[in-house]
């Protein structure tokens, strides 16, 4: 490993990821961006829905674990969000034997919706932020996320 001698104290960045998990975890804030969207939805069916936009074509195994949820009850949600016509079922391009779940037209609307609320909602929480500020944390947390994604084997992503 290239810079393993570096000993970087991550106390204080670990606390703020889990201030930031914490409080995007609460269910009120979802409330929010729901009425800021003036989407109507199942709550246990919006994170379903903005992770299928943002992955899918996704198969439904991984969509579960991407959401740290049980496959079966993802089975269950993306059934709903089916009927609901909000998103489609499809074999896998690569293997047929295999189901995949995207955005129906409905389902691309209420995202764009949801998308055009968490600008609205996020650009007031750096109302007070210098523009460069902005602009280096927006770099910085897609460069750390895709070096988490890149270099934390799967054992030690638990961890992590």
């Amino acid at each position: 490993m290239q810079h393993a001698h570096k000993k970087y104290d991550v106390t204080d960045f670990h606390g703020a990821l889990l201030d930031i998990l914490s409080v995007m975890n609460q269910p009120q804030r979802d409330e929010v961006l729901l009425a800021a969207a003036d989407v109507k939805l199942d709550q246990a069916l919006f994170p379903l829905l903005v992770a299928i936009g943002r992955y899918g074509p996704i198969g439904v195994v991984d969509l579960a674990d991407r959401l740290g949820r049980d496959y079966t009850t993802v089975s269950r949600q993306v059934k709903r969000l089916h009927e609901m016509g909000l998103a489609k079922k499809q074999p896998a391009e690569r293997d047929k034997r295999i189901s995949e779940v995207s955005l129906a037209e409905q389902g691309k609307a209420l995202t764009e919706s949801i998308d055009d609320a968490r600008q609205r909602l996020m650009n007031a929480i750096f109302a007070d932020w210098q523009e460069e500020e902005v602009g280096q944390l927006f770099r910085l947390v897609r460069k750390y996320a895709e070096s988490v994604k890149a270099k934390t084997p799967p054992e030690e992503a638990q961890t992590a």
